[in-house]
C-alpha cells in the first residue's frame, strides 16, 4: 500500500502556535515501525495545470509569490513562506498520487491532506490548496481521456468528509457538480460557523459519542448509496472527533474512531470501489491520542488493502 508524505516541508510558525506540525513526522515514524509493508513516498509538487482544476490562478499566483494580503494569511492561519507554498502543493500532490494508486490497488493515502477549508480563490483553517478537490478532478480528467465513446458519462466521485469540521470549501467548490458527491458529518456549533450546503450535512451536537455518531454515520453511508453510485471514494479520517480534541467538541473513544474507519473502508470494500483517504484534522489535548487515531486509519487501510490484492483479477 502506497502512502505519500511531505513532512519535509517544516513550516517556521511562530512559537505558540497551536498547529501541531510535528504530527506528520511522527506518523511517518510509526507507520515505519508498525506497518512497514506500507511503501513511504515523498509526495510530488502539484504542477500549476493540477491546481487550476479547482483554484483560480490568481490565487495559485499569490500563493507561490508570496504576494497574499495578510488578511488572506490570517484566515489560512499560517504566515506566508515559501516552504508553506511548496508543502501545499505537495500535500496536493500527495492525494493525486494516492488516487493513481489506489485506482490501480484498491486503497492508498496521504499522510496529510483533508485540506477541506480551501475554497477556488481563498485559503481557511490551516488548508491552503484543497487536496481532495484538485485530486478528484484530476481523476476526473485522466478517465475522460481513456473513454473513447463521445459523450461517456464522467467518473463519479463521492467525498465522505468525516473530520470534525464541515468539509465547507469542498462543498462550495463541487456545488452544482452532478459528477461529485459531498458528505459531511461535523459538529453543529464547531468551525466553519458559517458552513456551505453539501449534498448531504449531517449535522451532530456537542458531546455526540459512539453509538450516536455511529448510528448517524450508518444512515448517511445508505443516503449516499442511494443518491450516488461512486467509482472512487476519498474519505477525510480526521481524528477530531476524539473526545480529547481540543478542537472537536465530539466525544467519540478510539474504539468508536476504529469502527467509524471499519464502516468506511467496509462499505467502499464490498462495492469494490477505490478508496483514498487523507488524514485531514487532529489537535489532541494530549498528541499520542492524535498519533493513535491515525495509526490505527493506516491499520484498517492496510487490512482492505490486504483484500484488494486478494481478489482476482
Amino acid at each position: 500500500m502506497h502512502a505519500y508524505y511531505a513532512d519535509q516541508f517544516v513550516l517556521p510558525l511562530p512559537e505558540g502556535h497551536r498547529f501541531p506540525m510535528a504530527k506528520y513526522r511522527m506518523l511517518r515514524d510509526r507507520i515505519a515501525q508498525h506497518l512497514p509493508g506500507v511503501v513511504l513516498q515523498a509526495a510530488p509538487s502539484a504542477p500549476d495545470e493540477d491546481l487550476a482544476l479547482a483554484h483560480t490562478s490568481e490565487y495559485i499566483r499569490a500563493v507561490q509569490t508570496g504576494t497574499l494580503a495578510p488578511a488572506a494569511q490570517r484566515e489560512i492561519g499560517f504566515p506566508w513562506s515559501e516552504a508553506m507554498a511548496e508543502r501545499a502543493r505537495r500535500s496536493v500532490g500527495a492525494t493525486v498520487a494516492a488516487s493513481r494508486s489506489a485506482w490501480e490497488q484498491g486503497v492508498a493515502g496521504n499522510l496529510a491532506g483533508g485540506t477541506h477549508h480551501a475554497y477556488a480563490d481563498k485559503g481557511s483553517g490551516f488548508c491552503v490548496f484543497n487536496d481532495v478537490a484538485v485530486a478528484a478532478r484530476r481523476m476526473q480528467a485522466e478517465w475522460r481521456a481513456t473513454q473513447t465513446r463521445a459523450g461517456a458519462a464522467p467518473l463519479q466521485v463521492a467525498v465522505i468528509d468525516l473530520d470534525v469540521h464541515q468539509g465547507n470549501g469542498t462543498a462550495r467548490i463541487f456545488q452544482g457538480d452532478d459528477s461529485v458527491f459531498t458528505l459531511s458529518l461535523h459538529g453543529a456549533r464547531n468551525f466553519p460557523f458559517r458552513k456551505e450546503v453539501s449534498d448531504l450535512d449531517v449535522d451532530l451536537p456537542d458531546g455526540c459519542a459512539d453509538g450516536d455518531y455511529l448510528q448517524a454515520l450508518d444512515h448517511a453511508l445508505t443516503v449516499l448509496e442511494d443518491r450516488c453510485r461512486p467509482q472512487l471514494v476519498y474519505y477525510l479520517a480526521g481524528a477530531d472527533p476524539h473526545v480529547g480534541d481540543r478542537l472537536g467538541r465530539l466525544a467519540l473513544s478510539h474504539d468508536g474512531l476504529e469502527a467509524r474507519d471499519r464502516r468506511v473502508f467496509d462499505w467502499a470494500w464490498q462495492r469494490r470501489i477505490p478508496l483514498v483517504f487523507a488524514m485531514a484534522g487532529g489537535y489532541g489535548n494530549d498528541l499520542e491520542d492524535t498519533l493513535a487515531a491515525q495509526l490505527t486509519t493506516w491499520r484498517v487501510a492496510w487490512h482492505y488493502h490486504q483484500r484488494w490484492q486478494n481478489v482476482p483479477p
